[in-house]
């Protein structure tokens, strides 16, 4: 199986997600279930909260399956 990063965005900031390093998920459905909800594909909602509370559960993320960076970082 290859390993496949999924990326998606809410305009401000592109999520970038590592399934085969995730060892830890039942943490991220537990801690924000309006982003990561196990029973949606492929389980990131870039849409699902503010992008500030996104980069906070990010940021938890222990295994480095999560990442983000900004977009438009060279707007004037």
């Amino acid at each position: 199986m290859a390993n496949v990063a999924h990326e998606c965005t809410n305009g401000e900031i592109t999520i970038v997600w590592r399934p085969w390093l995730c060892t830890h998920s039942t943490e991220c459905f537990v801690g924000l279930p309006e982003v990561f909800a196990p029973e949606k594909r492929p389980w990131v909602n870039p849409h699902g909260a503010s992008t500030e509370r996104i980069i906070a559960q990010i940021e938890r993320c222990p295994t480095g399956a999560l990442s983000y960076r900004w977009n438009n970082q060279d707007s004037e």
